[in-house]
């Protein structure tokens, strides 16, 4: 017996690298995500910065959601 699941309106998958560096004396995380779709790839200097596309990537998905600070 097979289950059928609903297709997702939209459906977002990344592969997500995390490393730190030192930039003036300071530990900073950069990230990168690659689309598992296109391969197209992202590069982010700060942990904000991909917070905020990957925001910006759901936000039309779901316009009655709240976004939460973490």
């Amino acid at each position: 017996m097979s289950r059928e699941h609903p297709q997702p309106k939209k459906y977002h998958s990344y592969l997500l690298r995390l490393w730190q560096e030192e930039t003036d004396g300071q530990s900073v995380w950069r990230a990168s995500l690659e689309s598992a779709q296109g391969g197209q790839r992202f590069g982010f200097a700060s942990l904000p910065s991909l917070l905020t596309f990957l925001v910006d990537q759901t936000k039309e998905d779901d316009p009655g959601e709240e976004v939460i600070d973490v």
